[in-house]
């Protein structure tokens, strides 16, 4: 499994939270100009296309540094990387120089003190503010976003060319849509959502102006309310929906069960291996005014180099060749990893019509996770998920089950 895809896996972050080492890193990084550069780059189900991209930024390298060798590792996204990692932090004889990790591990690897700041390394780098944020711990730099994961509407052309209905532009049009749909179709769900799915929330919650860290405010309310209006019995019925993953809401629409669902640009080949193939197209997901679009969580993997690095400059040398808008641009080919670089982006997008409401969400502005290890309480606890569930099954109004979820929260930060 893709890190991507996990990045909200609790179960990951709380692995992580478990293996986090309890003291200082070991100190034995240096500068060395010759030897072994070792990196570690995340496994893949079908690894030989990211292998095939690496192998020639490895070649372009070693071309330019001849007393170089790069040694690449490929490590898995399962829990036994956090043991590798934890590892490499304490023991400098362990640690690769470069490591690839998911965006959502920073705060806990930060805190830990693994990866070495690269503030001053990565200054002039052609990354939005937003994406640098994701990255970022305390104002400091410790890793260049590699790739993001973003999320957009993605809509059934048969269904709404049959029904006469447009695609929506607001957060009222698209609920208006999904109840039409189902009220004419009902063996179809208006729209797939679910209880369960965090990162199908947060933008409507982001949308009216409210966090994370503020999930009781009356902006936050608003947002988990618009959310929470989807998980009704004329849209996506509770007892089907309230257990449903981001996961789950994408087979529900590639399986041709669903009308709309709130899906990745990383979807797209699960979509098109299923009954919705052909017939579907993509508009970003839309806020409370009309013609605007949400926040979207960005989610991916960066590139960062080691504390203990042995070859601290070939490190960062190595790094920025393969976190280049040449190679991200090949990383998208192999891949399909949406890159992080704006000028790469701006290339994709006059080349590759499925991205633009992808692209146009990046550009409106994304948003993240508290960079904070409390994350991790929050997202194992399954804070945000009860919330939802507890309003969509009316166990409690919106203003009980915020309470309660910002209680947790700031239980959480302490």
């Amino acid at each position: 499994m893709r890190f991507l895809y996990c990045a909200a896996a609790g179960m990951a972050l709380l692995a992580l939270a478990a293996c986090a080492p309890s003291t200082a890193p070991a100190t034995g990084g240096g500068d060395e100009k010759t030897g072994t550069l070792r990196v570690w780059l995340y496994d893949e189900p079908n690894r030989a296309p990211k292998e095939k991209v690496v192998g020639e930024a490895i070649a372009e390298f070693t071309a330019t540094h001849k007393d170089v060798k790069v040694e690449v590792t490929y490590i898995p996204t399962t829990p036994a990387r956090h043991e590798k990692f934890k590892g490499a932090f304490n023991d400098p004889a362990s640690a690769p120089d470069v490591a690839e990790y998911g965006n959502t591990d920073l705060a806990e690897y930060a805190a830990a003190g693994g990866f070495a700041d690269l503030t001053a390394d990565l200054q002039g780098q052609d990354l939005t503010p937003d994406l640098l944020k994701s990255a970022s711990v305390d104002g400091k730099v410790y890793g260049l976003p590699w790739f993001i994961g973003i999320r957009a509407l993605y809509y059934r052309t048969d269904v709404f060319d049959e029904l006469k209905l447009e695609p929506p532009t607001s957060i009222e049009e698209l609920t208006t849509a999904a109840r039409t749909i189902r009220a004419k179709k009902p063996d179809l769900y208006g729209i797939a959502v679910g209880g369960e799915y965090t990162f199908g929330a947060l933008p409507f919650v982001w949308d009216a102006g409210g966090d994370i860290t503020t999930l009781d405010s009356p902006e936050a309310r608003k947002g988990v309310k618009a959310y929470t209006d989807l998980l009704s019995d004329d849209i996506c019925p509770p007892q089907a929906c309230v257990s449903l993953t981001g996961g789950k809401t994408v087979e529900l629409f590639a399986s041709g069960k669903a009308a709309m669902g709130i899906l990745g640009n990383f979807s797209r080949s699960a979509v098109d291996a299923g009954a919705a193939a052909g017939k579907y197209k993509v508009v970003p997901l839309p806020g409370a005014a009309k013609g605007s679009i949400a926040p979207a969580f960005a989610g991916g993997n960066n590139l960062g180099v080691m504390k203990n690095a042995k070859h601290r400059s070939l490190a960062v040398a190595f790094m920025k060749l393969l976190g280049s808008r040449g190679y991200q641009m090949k990383m998208y080919q192999a891949m399909g990893n949406l890159p992080t670089l704006s000028g790469a982006r701006q290339e994709l997008a006059t080349k590759e019509p499925f991205l633009q409401p992808f692209l146009d969400t990046v550009e409106k502005g994304t948003r993240f996770v508290p960079i904070d290890p409390a994350w991790v309480k929050i997202d194992n606890g399954k804070v945000i998920p009860t919330m939802l569930q507890k309003i969509a099954t009316k166990q409690s109004t919106v203003d009980e089950a915020t309470t309660e979820a910002a209680t947790s929260v700031k239980a959480a930060f302490g």
